[in-house]
């Protein structure tokens, strides 16, 4: 991991497509702005996190009537 001190309007740039800039600074809380291509995601880490466990979640929690239709429709 790389860590880089920058002050505010301070900005770092990634892959030479990427610019991550210090918005703000106020009352503890970094404000950053991300510049980036559109077909680059962006998401804030606890998404992510989030969605993987709702993820994991649902594959313990299986409908057997599903299981059941998708068996009898492979047995073709």
């Amino acid at each position: 991991m790389l860590i880089l001190s920058r002050k505010a309007e301070e900005s770092i740039v990634i892959n030479e497509n990427i610019t991550v800039k210090v918005v703000a600074i106020e009352k503890g809380v970094v404000k950053i702005g991300i510049d980036a291509p559109s077909e680059i995601s962006i998401l804030r880490s606890e998404l992510t996190e989030e969605v993987a466990h709702s993820n994991k979640e649902s594959s313990f929690h299986i409908d057997s009537s599903v299981l059941k239709k998708l068996s009898e429709s492979l047995k073709l």
